[in-house]
């Protein structure tokens, strides 16, 4: 009896099956190591779900004041402290008319590619379209 002929003809028959086997414990260990990496990542998101979650009940929590501190004898008697002075808001510069009048005809645009799903919708759009075009046209457009 003749032995097969390998396709290494000088590997010995254990060697020919690693060689042969090659590209598919590649793949397996790409793979494997892919699906790892993809359980750790999807683990640790939840993790920070939760923290996140964690620390917005807590502050939920202390921005509730319990209704027994207010009627607490001991803390009507400590002088209270002046708190700091609320913020002052900037007020914001006011937009250009020729940039609300550009804003409107946009937004004019958008509502006319509008497809309204039933007359009460269409109804609605029209009246929309009607106030804004009477803004585009108006010499001088109301500030918000």
């Amino acid at each position: 009896m003749e032995a097969p002929e390998s396709p290494y003809p000088n590997l010995s028959p254990k060697e020919s099956l690693i060689k042969r086997y090659k590209p598919i414990w590649r793949i397996l260990l790409i793979s494997n190591l892919a699906l790892g990496a993809y359980m750790f990542a999807k683990a640790r998101k939840k993790n920070l779900n939760i923290e996140e979650r964690k620390t917005a009940k807590k502050d939920v929590e202390e921005s509730k004041a319990p209704e027994e501190d207010f009627l607490d004898s001991t803390t009507l008697s400590v002088p209270e402290t002046p708190s700091p002075a609320p913020a002052v808001l900037k007020a914001k510069q006011p937009i250009p008319e020729d940039q609300q009048r550009e804003l409107f005809k946009w937004i004019l645009e958008e509502k006319r590619k509008v497809k309204p799903k039933d007359q009460q919708e269409k109804k609605r759009i029209d009246e929309e379209k009607a106030i804004l075009k009477q803004f585009i046209r108006a010499k001088a457009i109301p500030s918000f």
